[in-house]
């Protein structure tokens, strides 16, 4: 199914509170638009808030002007003007806070789902989720202007969700149903008839939450997007250079003014709900401040004064959309597990992960981008995330597990998690890299107020059973009501005389093993809390790790998917690693599985994705895929494969791949003096030569990882020309490899014996013609390997008749007499064959009687290596010789699929003649042979529906 026409967005901004964050999530953003998800033609933005606090009202006038900054300079403007936004169709993805499940945010946030009509193949994270919906289901029918979405919920949107765009002006807001329970905890709108919003409110009372309520009884939440027109827009943009507003952006910043921290929807919207009164709104405060500071209460006082004036007249509307659903990501580690989990279903999901027993997930259970080794068993409604592990392990029910290696899966042996939240981290403190893991209760709360505990026990009880003290998480002087979980400093970071691990925090569930070294090695270890630790953790080398563990799966699924020959596309993968860097991995695996099976068909399929991603690399340039393929440079590795010797085929194939993508990397080695990886495992090096296999200089890469995927550009690796060069002699490769594995059809003709007609009773075979209404040559390799295929065609007579056939008999002459003509009566050519040299030219398409001759071959009635004659044969077999006569009324090249069906009646007459007969199955494995005996093209697809007659 075609995906439906999305927005052509002008820009997509990401906002981000920390500054180090910048550079990595603008690269996650150029990843997706490689990936196709955002249209190439976007600008894209990631953008450091002001300030760490400014609120989502703050971040969305500051990347507002920076996109308007853009745009104006795009558009040959010396300064910001607000006449870029015009046209323009603006994209605002807030990041928000920290979240306790995710390194990289609510937005990285990975989820059980995979899109199998993805182009490329990736995990799905919550921002993708949430750039489909408003690319494909909100976006979709609104006019130019600013589209607002957070990125810390779950949306559900139907295909049509049925926003009416009609006349509209001013700004909107989505709203979701909600029921009034989740409301005490929520935001709602409140609406007249016509769908203006009069009023916003947030843990609104028992009474105010009922007037919000719709006729069946659910309540339109503050789902987090919001649409401004670019009238409205434009006034949001003018406040930039308004005190004290102008503290929201980095304009305001870096010209010293006081940050203020804005509610998107407290503040800038709320002040246009018909209901609010100035007086109301200006002594208001948003949900995001706390009470007490009358400074701050003051400072908002006066930002709130500068709204109302600029958006006070500008109508806001609201569309309830109630096929919808709205789920906010809470930091409740079991609200959390129960978006990843599908609790009550028979089995587990696993989502871009390979598992070598099945078995063990547990019902319920998410295991998503993981390589799971050994018997690892993992508990009902758990979730495994980003974890490569080798068994035994156990792991219970109710358990977040992530950010885990085989380093630390024995850490893992022996016990048995349950209710428990345990993560690895990669961080970077003073300017060193390093590992940190991290482990919590589900049960725990992450408020600052209120009971804290720690473990699912209380912290009384926890100093009990660990022999940890008050002091050792707090300073004494820290007040009582800042001691709980998110300032306790209980998270070792270094350690004076080794490596950490989670050991170093799984400890804790059973302190009274060790006799107190642990609790003593904990308290020798610099630690953090988790507050602390948020500022330290490396993004950059979170996601480069998680990509990195992607692959190495990846390769583990091509690899099964290849030897099993499983009928799934491997194209989405080849453009992930291609996209991404880790080409070179898959190049690898790709030899490695062609050279190490016995079939010739697993191997075909492999050298056909070697070509791909080849072809892949040359990102549309360098000609087409189709094209000679027989440089004299590739006769030696096709002549392996001719011979049988898949191993050394493969390789040479390696070798000279490696030397043709090394040509054009040598001159810019020259250039610029570096040292170059190439694709098969050489390396160039200045003044050297190309050597397979030999020691590589590790390639600097854009962001740290565990080495196996690296960004290097195409035009290092090879020209485009000769990458596409280069796959058209893979391809050639694996057309030899496909020859051979059909060929093995012969093994699959089976007949039966019965009654030899008589010398002189002709046999009749006669069959319809075939039409195709589509998919013409898509069922045939390579074409069919990732891309799929199917025909659809249909059996037709032509005037009444069915148009192709033959006829044999047997003859008391020990010769072949051979005729073919227009029709049954009508024979224009005649051939008689009295010695096996008379046959020698069966395998040459355009030779007198090719077909006829090949068909006697493929039949088993005379074989052209054998010792005896040919008439020695024929009298030796069956007293005499044949007569074999085919015709088609149909012309020729018609593309009614003349060849592949005359073969098939002229093999159903000559085998009935010799006293055999070969079911359907048998006919067209017997035909699929005979086609790769006749000529190395790839047979059409065959319609069998003869009719033999004596």
């Amino acid at each position: 199914m075609e995906q439906p026409k999305g927005v052509d967005w002008t820009v997509v901004i990401l906002t981000c509170q920390y500054k180090d964050s910048v550079e990595v999530f603008q690269r996650e953003l150029e990843v997706r638009q490689k990936r196709e998800q955002i249209p190439a033609g976007t600008l894209l933005l990631a953008v450091e808030d002001p300030e760490t606090r400014v609120g989502s009202g703050g971040a969305t006038l500051n990347a507002l002007l920076v996109a308007a900054e853009h745009l104006s300079a795009r558009a040959g403007f010396t300064v910001v003007t607000s006449d870029v936004l015009h046209s323009a169709r603006i994209l605002i993805l807030h990041m928000g806070r920290d979240f306790p499940f995710d390194d990289c945010g609510r937005a990285f946030t990975c989820l059980p789902v995979e899109n199998p009509r993805a182009p490329v193949e990736a995990t799905v994270c919550n921002l993708d989720c949430l750039l489909d919906t408003m690319s494909y289901r909100l976006g979709p029918g609104s006019p130019p202007g600013v589209w607002v979405c957070s990125t810390d919920m779950l949306l559900s949107v139907p295909l049509d969700p049925g926003i009416s765009w009609d006349g509209f002006q001013g700004a909107r807001v989505i709203a979701f149903p909600g029921s009034t329970a989740y409301a005490r905890n929520h935001g709602v709108y409140l609406t007249d008839p016509q769908g203006f919003v009069l009023d916003i409110y947030y843990r609104g009372t028992e009474a105010e939450i009922r007037r919000c309520a719709k006729p069946d009884g659910r309540v339109p939440l503050v789902s987090g997007v919001a649409f401004f027109s670019v009238e409205t827009a434009e006034h949001l943009l003018a406040t930039h250079v308004s005190p004290p507003l102008d503290a929201c952006t980095y304009m305001g910043v870096d010209s010293g003014a006081q940050p203020v921290q804005l509610s998107l929807f407290f503040d800038i919207l709320l002040c246009m709900a018909r209901n609010v009164s100035r007086e109301d709104f200006l002594a208001g405060r948003p949900p995001e401040i706390g009470q007490g500071d009358t400074d701050v209460a003051g400072y908002l006082q006066s930002a709130r004064a500068e709204l109302w004036r600029e958006l006070r007249d500008q109508p806001l509307t609201m569309a309830y959309i109630p096929d919808g659903s709205y789920s906010y990501m809470t930091s409740s580690a079991s609200e959390f597990l129960h978006s990843l989990t599908s609790p009550g279903a028979p089995g587990a999901q696993v989502v871009y992960s390979q598992v070598e027993e099945l078995q063990l997930l547990g019902a319920g259970s998410s295991v998503i981008s993981c390589l799971l080794e050994g018997p690892v068993r993992l508990g009902p409604g758990s979730v495994l995330q980003h974890c490569h592990l080798q068994g035994p392990i156990h792991i219970g029910a109710g358990c977040f597990v992530s950010g885990l290696d085989t380093t630390q899966s024995k850490a893992l042996h022996g016990l048995e998690l349950r209710d428990l939240v345990l993560q690895g981290h990669h961080m970077r403190l003073r300017g060193t890299p390093g590992r940190v893991f991290t482990l919590f209760g589900c049960l725990d709360s992450w408020e600052r107020q209120g009971t804290g505990t720690y473990l699912n026990m209380s912290w009384s009880k926890f100093f009990q059973k660990t022999g940890i003290r008050n002091w050792d998480l707090w300073d004494p002087d820290t007040p009582p009501a800042e001691r709980h979980l998110l300032s306790a400093r209980l998270f070792p970071v270094l350690h004076p005389s080794r490596a950490l691990g989670p050991q170093d925090m799984l400890w804790m569930l059973d302190p009274q093993e060790d006799g107190g070294k642990a609790l003593w090695a904990w308290r020798a270890s610099w630690r953090l809390s988790w507050e602390q630790l948020q500022p330290c953790l490396d993004r950059a080398a979170t996601l480069a790790s998680r990509r990195d563990l992607f692959f190495r799966q990846a390769l583990r699924k091509a690899r099964h998917v290849l030897q099993v020959q499983q009928d799934l596309s491997l194209r989405p993968l080849i453009r992930a690693a291609v996209s991404e860097g880790c080409a070179g991995p898959l190049l690898a695996t790709l030899d490695q599985v062609a050279a190490g099976t016995g079939d010739p068909g697993v191997a075909a399929r492999a050298l056909a994705c070697v070509a791909d991603v080849l072809g892949c690399w040359a990102e549309g340039r360098g000609g087409l895929r189709s094209g000679p393929a027989a440089n004299p440079d590739w006769i030696r590795p096709f002549s392996y494969l001719e011979s049988g010797d898949l191993a050394r085929g493969v390789e040479a194939l390696a070798q000279e791949r490696d030397k043709w993508l090394s040509r054009w990397a040598l001159m810019m080695s020259e250039l610029m003096g570096k040292h170059l990886v190439i694709l098969g495992g050489g390396n160039v090096e200045r003044g050297g030569a190309v050597t397979a296999g030999s020691q590589v200089p590790k390639p600097r890469q854009s962001s740290p990882s565990l080495g196996l995927c690296a960004t290097i550009p195409p035009f290092l690796l090879g020209r485009p020309a000769l990458l596409v060069r280069a796959a058209r002699h893979y391809e050639g490769a694996g057309q030899i490899l496909i020859r051979q594995a059909v060929m093995s059809a012969q093994h699959f003709v089976c007949s039966e014996p019965v009654e030899l007609p008589a010398p002189g009773q002709w046999v009749v075979a006669e069959c319809p013609a075939r039409v195709d209404f589509s998919g013409g040559w898509s069922d045939t390799p390579p074409l069919a390997y990732e891309l799929g295929g199917a025909v659809v065609g249909m059996a037709v007579r032509v005037d009444g008749r069915r148009p192709i056939g033959a006829r044999a008999r047997r003859i008391l002459e020990p010769d072949l007499w051979l005729a073919m003509g227009p029709r049954q009566d009508e024979m224009a050519m005649k051939i008689v064959c009295r010695s096996l040299d008379d046959l020698q030219d069966y395998c040459q398409p355009h030779a007198p009687g090719a077909l006829l001759k090949a068909a006697f071959i493929c039949a088993g009635i005379v074989s052209v290596h054998s010792k005896l004659s040919l008439r020695e044969q024929l009298l030796h077999t069956f007293g005499g010789g044949f007569e074999l006569h085919t015709w088609s009324e149909l012309p020729h090249g018609s593309g009614l699929g003349t060849s592949s069906i005359l073969a098939g009646t002229a093999l159903a007459a000559l085998q009935r003649a010799a006293g055999r007969m070969v079911g359907t199955e048998a006919l067209i494995h017997a035909v699929l042979h005979l086609e790769q005996v006749l000529t190395t093209a790839q047979p059409p697809p065959i319609i069998v529906m003869t009719h033999i007659s004596l």
